[in-house]
């Protein structure tokens, strides 16, 4: 008997078709996906379901604790794996953000597509074959939430999308892809460190968390502002390893005092400084005076985990702690 997988289908441009001559939108449900790609009756029995036809700007996180609700359920009912077709713009982080919050060995693998099936050489077909063929493979177990797309394997926790439009547009930093396939074949060259589930009721409120980013002659109202409009938290990308302007320095630090403020930076990879520069803006600085090292997540993935922890009641020092284990190799910890 072939194994056992659920398809969730979510939208995005791997489900795109034309209308008209203003462009394409999501039409294609999760049973004209598979149809698609007849070589996936070889590879496993397969369990389509539409969850949602949505542009992926418009997928919440309300959207995505139902998708973890319904994956869990799928698994339990006897699914080996689990795969969930989704736009590209925020695959990385729904991905980041599900590998959050479900604990699961049997693999969970998002894929989508970068040409929409309107126009030559469309790669859905591909990501979603793969992605089956990858969700049926067993030493994939326990890995936690990935990634397939453009015939490679990246873990959550590390994929970024970093093209518009190019079909390899998806990297991983800093560690770089888990694998790839060769002829149908998958290869597993690393496996990413242990996985940190974070318990969060489905029913919680969403914590609105900002994401700002340091600009060259920036003066830093956006950080009041977002304080005045009930943010409780803020996600500052700073410059190179940790940096702001003086003036930016000063009204982080007094943001600091009423929410937690997490220093990510803008470059979108390698690990933020904690002891390299200081001045006044400098990592040295900042930490000293209230920030949060997101280590080597970047701003989005900071933001969301930052969201997860407030969802789950966590306090300064929980938060704080959370986001350091992220940078502590050891797998005890």
């Amino acid at each position: 008997m072939l194994p056992r997988v659920a398809i969730f289908a979510m939208g995005g441009t791997i489900a795109m078709a034309g209308r008209g001559e203003r462009g394409v939108t999501p039409s294609l449900g999760a049973d004209a996906l598979v149809e698609a790609v007849p070589q996936l009756a070889e590879v496993a029995s397969i369990e389509a379901e539409t969850f949602r036809l949505l542009p992926s700007p418009e997928v919440t996180i309300p959207d995505l604790f139902a998708l973890a609700d319904a994956i869990e359920q799928a698994v339990a009912d006897g699914a080996d794996g689990v795969v969930v077709t989704h736009g590209t713009d925020t695959m990385e982080e729904s991905a980041f953000l599900l590998d959050r919050i479900l604990d699961l060995d049997a693999p969970v693998v998002l894929t989508g597509a970068m040409r929409n099936p309107t126009l030559a050489g469309p790669d859905g077909p591909a990501n979603l074959l793969n992605g089956v063929r990858l969700a049926v493979h067993e030493p994939a177990r326990g890995l936690g939430v990935m990634v397939v797309m453009n015939d490679e394997i990246h873990a959550a926790r590390y994929v970024r999308k970093t093209v518009t439009s190019n079909p390899a547009a998806f990297r991983s930093a800093p560690a770089g892809p888990l694998g790839w396939f060769a002829e149908g074949a998958v290869r597993l060259a690393g496996r990413p460190g242990p996985r940190r589930a974070i318990a969060v009721a489905r029913d919680a409120e969403v914590a609105p968390v900002a994401l700002l980013t340091v600009t060259l002659g920036d003066d830093g109202r956006l950080i009041e502002r977002a304080l005045d409009a009930g943010y409780q938290g803020i996600v500052m990308e700073c410059t190179g390893g940790g940096h702001a302007a003086a003036w930016v320095a000063d009204k982080l630090a007094d943001a600091a005092q009423r929410v937690p403020v997490v220093m990510a930076s803008r470059t979108g990879a390698g690990e933020m400084l904690r002891q390299t520069y200081d001045f006044k803006g400098s990592e040295i600085d900042l930490l000293a005076r209230g920030m949060i090292n997101a280590g080597w997540l970047d701003g989005l993935k900071a933001r969301l985990l930052l969201t997860l922890l407030l969802m789950a009641g966590g306090d300064d020092a929980a938060i704080r702690e959370e986001f350091s284990a992220w940078l502590d190799p050891d797998p005890a910890h």
